[in-house]
């Protein structure tokens, strides 16, 4: 949000490297662009819809890889790398290749034939082959005898492993293509048989197991899977997946799952990865991966903590769109394109006629006639002139119009407005007022403050209260207390009218009742605060006797004692030899702690007390 002076006129300038080697976009950010300014510049750039499947990777000055972060800076993540080189990649393989359109699924493709070139796309010589011939297809296309001579795809890089063989076994299934066939359909093909194998979407991570045996764990769509020379060996699925964290070097994944027998059991198993940073990064690989696969909306996506307690930690918030999100946006793109097409095919819907919930004519009617009255009344102007409430009353438009006499809930306003215009309240009137009760805030107000006046003057003499009471003829006749008290002649030296007199005398009562209302409140109050004059006292002693609670004072004990009683715990767990505590020493948290922090820690104590000695 605040930025430094000199930030905004920093630019730092980095590379991206596509899909293909020889295609490089430069690229211009400054120091408070996020990840996600880079990753829909590109996209931008590449005309690609489907963002949320890609990503940018860069490598440190320790080698080691990383997704670029969408919600941090980018100068922040990249700050000892110099120069600044991204590569764009898939991030997160679709199950269906096929839900990318356009370049995205041309960019999908392209990831296809490099992950088949490197090795990660394992597969075996005859899917290989197909794999191949695909993209023999789609690059040089059809077999032509006269120019596609001896071995035309030695210099073709299609496998990482490429032997005079297998491009023999290329070449023949090139030739048993159909001849005239666009580019698309071999892409297309290409993708179905990548789709259908074990390591689509698989970036192999080398770990170890609790044997010392060298594995990889491949993270895509459908959960974790172990590779042990090309072949998946163990596979959880997200659904099984409780909880992934990590211990140091140790990878761990907590599963839930159920047996045979159809009994929820529960399973930790462990992976040691070759230092602390390789560690760390496949544990937000698997996390991103699990929160992009598997939650509704990213708005479900909590804060992660991944990192033990002798870890130090490690926060993780994931930024961007879910795939259900992304799914479900396509949906409701789709309806609302039907919903246009059709509506566009069927005949415009004719205005909609008013309804008797909203008798626009007749309240126009009537508005109009009440209007023309109000001017022509020099006593209605007056009384609205003075009045605290609106001569006419609000409406919600929502009520019919009444044919009864109004009821004994209605406004006293309403009452004088009907009688100064000569109308008649009754049901055998000509024209009948709607019976809609004036919404004021000022009257509301009143209101209860009324109430609660009247729940105080019950304590009052009656000889105070007859003074509250007032005329019915003045209160029927005028219902504002705010006005002027018009008892002498105006500028012009005209007298006062008889209204003009009533009115005055009425001002004149409603202030002398005002007074005696007031005094009768005074009364009461004063004699509750003399009932029971030590109450401020016992309040201020008990406020006294209260200590102030203070966050440190309680939080230092308790650390304290949890970090006291976790270090005898762990002792007692990890210097017993009883088979009570085994199966806890077998876990790889544990085993982690002993090896990692506890055994060395031990030994250093015992070298200085034994210096000491």
């Amino acid at each position: 949000m605040f930025k430094n002076k000199n930030e905004s006129n920093i630019v730092y300038k980095c590379t991206v490297r596509l899909l293909e080697d020889a295609d490089i976009l430069e690229c211009e950010f400054q120091p408070f662009h996020r990840g996600s300014y880079l990753v829909d510049f590109i996209c931008d750039q590449l005309k690609i819809k489907e963002k949320d499947y890609f990503g940018l990777r860069y490598v440190d000055v320790s080698k080691q890889r990383h997704w670029l972060d969408l919600g941090k800076s980018v100068i922040k993540q990249c700050k000892d790398v110099d120069p600044i080189l991204f590569s764009f990649r898939v991030k997160f393989y679709p199950a269906d290749p096929f839900r990318l359109t356009g370049n995205g699924r041309i960019m999908l493709y392209q990831q296809l034939k490099r992950d088949l070139r490197h090795g990660r796309l394992y597969c075996s010589i005859g899917e290989a082959a197909a794999l191949g011939s695909l993209i023999v297809q789609e690059e040089i296309g059809d077999y032509n005898e006269a120019i596609h001579i001896d071995n035309y795809v030695s210099s073709m890089n299609l496998a990482l492993r490429q032997t005079e063989t297998h491009e023999k076994k290329i070449m023949e299934l090139h030739k048993k293509r159909q001849p005239y066939q666009d580019p698309s359909v071999a892409v297309d093909e290409f993708m179905g048989i990548a789709r259908g194998l074990e390591t689509y979407g698989i970036d192999p991570h080398p770990v170890k197991d609790h044997r010392g045996s060298q594995l990889y764990i491949g993270i895509n769509y459908s959960g974790i899977s172990t590779f042990i020379s090309g072949k998946r060996s163990q596979h959880f699925r997200w659904n099984e997946v409780h909880k992934i964290n990590f211990e140091g070097k140790m990878f761990i994944a907590h599963l839930s799952y159920t047996d045979a027998s159809r009994e929820p059991k529960k399973h930790t198993i462990g992976f040691k990865c070759s230092s602390n940073v390789t560690c760390r990064y496949l544990w937000r690989c698997a996390i991103e991966q699990m929160l992009f696969f598997t939650l509704p909306n990213s708005q479900h996506a909590a804060v992660v903590s991944g990192g033990g307690f002798f870890s130090w930690g490690t926060k993780f918030k994931y930024t961007g769109r879910t795939e259900r999100e992304i799914l479900t946006e396509s949906i409701n793109a789709l309806r609302e394109q039907k919903l246009t097409n059709s509506s566009t095919s069927k005949r415009k819907a004719s205005s909609v006629p008013a309804t008797p919930s909203s008798p626009q004519g007749d309240l126009a009617q009537i508005r109009k006639l009440l209007r023309n009255s109000y001017i022509a009344s020099n006593d209605l102007k007056n009384l609205n002139l003075h009045s605290g409430y609106s001569s006419l009353p609000r409406s919600t438009m929502s009520e019919p119009l009444s044919n009864c006499t109004m009821p004994a809930t209605d406004s006293l306003n309403n009452i004088v407005f009907s009688q100064n215009l000569g109308y008649d309240v009754s049901c055998n009137s000509g024209v009948q007022v709607p019976s809609l009760e004036p919404v004021s805030e000022e009257a509301r107000m009143r209101a209860s403050t009324n109430f609660d006046n009247i729940n105080m003057l019950n304590n009052c003499s009656t000889a105070e209260m007859s003074k509250y009471y007032l005329k019915s003829e003045d209160s029927i006749l005028y219902s504002s207390p705010e006005s002027t008290v018009f008892n002498t002649y105006d500028s012009e030296g005209v007298p006062p009218t008889d209204s003009e007199k009533r009115l005055s005398a009425y001002f004149q009562q409603q202030q002398s009742n005002n007074t005696a209302v007031n005094s009768c409140l005074n009364t009461s109050t004063t004699s509750k605060s003399n009932d029971n004059p030590t109450s401020d006292y016992q309040y201020t002693n008990s406020a006294k006797g209260v200590r102030k609670f203070h966050f440190i004072n309680a939080f230092i004990p308790s650390f304290v004692f949890v970090v006291i009683a976790m270090t005898i715990s762990a002792i007692i767990v990890l210097e017993s030899d009883s088979d009570l505590f085994e199966q806890i020493r077998n876990l790889p948290e544990m085993i982690s702690l002993r090896y990692q922090y506890y055994q060395p820690l031990k030994e250093y104590i015992i070298q200085k007390v034994g210096r000491k000695t």
